[in-house]
C-alpha cells in the first residue's frame, strides 16, 4: 500500500510559476512509474507529466517547456514545477504512482491560475 499527498497548490497570477509535490508512504517508491493527472472542471481527468524508474520523463504537448517532473527517491517525494502558467492549467491535480498492476492516487491539490 502507498500513500501520496500532494501540496503546493495555490492561486497564481497568469505568467506565475508553482511547485508541486508528492510524497509517498513506503521504501518502494523508486519501483514504481510516477506520474501528474489534472482535472479541469466539466473536463475529463488528463495525464500532465511522468518520470519513469530510470528518471524519462514525458510531457503532455500542453505543458511541454512549461513544467518539468522531477523524483528524489531518497525523499520519496516527485515534483511538478509550473512555469509560465496560463488560465487553462487550473485544475486540481492528482498525482499517481504505478507498478505493475497496482496503481495509487493521491488525493489532489487545486491550481487555480486567475489575475
Amino acid at each position: 500500500q502507498v500513500q501520496l499527498v500532494e501540496s503546493g497548490g495555490g492561486l497564481v497570477q497568469p505568467g506565475g510559476s508553482l511547485r508541486l509535490s508528492c510524497a509517498a508512504s513506503g521504501s518502494t517508491f523508486s519501483t514504481y512509474v510516477m506520474s501528474w493527472y489534472r482535472q479541469a472542471p466539466g473536463k475529463q481527468r488528463e495525464l500532465v507529466a511522468g518520470i519513469s524508474v530510470s528518471g524519462s520523463t514525458d510531457f503532455a504537448d500542453s505543458v511541454k517547456g512549461r513544467f518539468t517532473i522531477a523524483r528524489d527517491n531518497a525523499k520519496n517525494t516527485v515534483y511538478l514545477q509550473m512555469n509560465s502558467l496560463k488560465p487553462e492549467d487550473t485544475a486540481v491535480y492528482y498525482c499517481h504512482a504505478k507498478r505493475n498492476f497496482y496503481t495509487y492516487w493521491g488525493q489532489g491539490t487545486q491550481v487555480t491560475v486567475s489575475s
